[in-house]
């Protein structure tokens, strides 16, 4: 077959997706108590995802090299244009408005920074130099403080982890990072006053002492306790979730999502879902191992850890292991600008685990 005439494609990775995907329409219906409107605008945006993801997934990995750094600036002038010109909602100027669709500009970050930085670090000798680690950290630092401010700690935190991902992969000495986590202890009081806005503080505040306001400030992790623990081995049944269908749950299509599927179908539903997250997890590990070259490893490792950050922030914060910082579950919470970030990384992820370097005949 030649290279023209090839279509780029990854079966199980697609396949896996797919079906989770689905299953995500099928939580969500229980979630939202039937309601199909937002089923249906769901079920549109994964159908959109998977055309994109197979689209994104055709062009050579050459090509989001070459236009990293425009992919960069487009996502900061987006975000640039959410604060001066998107509208406020619930406090919050997260989205812009084109047309009649709403999109979540800090969204664009959680791919343009690792691809930017993995284009930026690739080529330079190992380890990696201080320059080159500052460049990268001020890039970080820049894009999660402008997030964070918006305010929307928890996508400022995964972007965040996108480009320290790279950055680590990349050959970062364990005495930066030690030094590192050193300097974010010591600025901690700095950060808490300055960065957090006063409802994140009391979020924080709260995962430390849940039950000192068990009906204000702790009211939603213990309900979501009480949801996954209340579901046994095999759950209560489609539909039949009392914490979730009388309402006692709060932001079910979203964030506690993953408390419906542990009160409605138990053990077995969550350890069925989990292993296809892992399936997931798995097979970018080996694309990013097979890759062709430096630059697409550092791409699929930093895109894969930042998707298996996002789902143990998630799953730990509904159980209460984590503070609460509003993060959705990948290919389950409702969310058009989510939902087609995470298929176009997966078509991303998709280019450079199938693209090969064709040998001269």
């Amino acid at each position: 077959m030649s290279k023209l005439s090839k279509i780029f494609f990854d079966p199980y990775l697609f396949f896996s997706i797919f079906l989770i995907s689905f299953l995500g329409l099928f939580f969500l219906y229980s979630a939202s108590n039937g309601d199909t409107s937002i089923v249906l605008k769901q079920f549109i945006f994964v159908v959109l995802g998977l055309i994109l993801m197979l689209l994104v997934s055709q062009p050579d990995p050459d090509l989001f090299r070459r236009y990293a750094l425009l992919f960069l600036i487009f996502s900061f002038l987006l975000l640039g244009a959410t604060i001066l010109f998107g509208p406020e909602i619930n406090g919050a100027k997260r989205w812009v408005r084109i047309g009649s669709f709403s999109i979540q500009s800090s969204e664009f970050l959680k791919l343009a920074l690792p691809v930017f930085l993995a284009s930026f670090l690739h080529s330079k000798r190992l380890p990696i130099q201080p320059k080159e680690v500052i460049i990268s950290l001020l890039i970080i630092g820049t894009a999660f403080i402008v997030i964070a401010k918006q305010p929307d700690l928890g996508t400022g935190l995964i972007v965040a982890l996108s480009g320290l991902f790279v950055l680590f992969l990349s050959g970062l000495s364990w005495g930066f990072m030690g030094g590192s986590l050193a300097l974010l202890i010591i600025s901690s009081p700095f950060l808490w006053n300055v960065l957090l806005q006063p409802f994140q503080r009391q979020r924080i505040a709260t995962f430390f002492g849940i039950d000192s306001d068990p009906l204000g400030a702790g009211w939603n992790i213990i309900q979501s306790k009480i949801a996954i623990g209340s579901g046994g081995l095999f759950g209560k049944g489609f539909g039949e979730g009392s914490q979730t269908q009388l309402n006692f749950l709060p932001e079910t299509e979203t964030d506690f999502i993953f408390s419906v599927i542990g009160e409605e179908f138990g053990f077995f539903g969550v350890l069925l879902l989990l292993s296809i997250y892992l399936f997931i997890l798995m097979r970018c590990f080996y694309l990013s191992l097979n890759a062709r070259d430096r630059f697409c490893r550092l791409v699929i490792g930093g895109i894969s850890l930042t998707f298996a950050a996002n789902l143990i922030i998630s799953l730990c914060m509904v159980v209460g292991l984590l503070p609460v910082v509003g993060m959705p579950l990948p290919f389950i919470s409702k969310g058009g600008s989510a939902l087609l970030s995470l298929f176009l990384a997966f078509g991303i992820i998709t280019s450079m685990g199938t693209h090969k370097k064709f040998l001269p005949q």
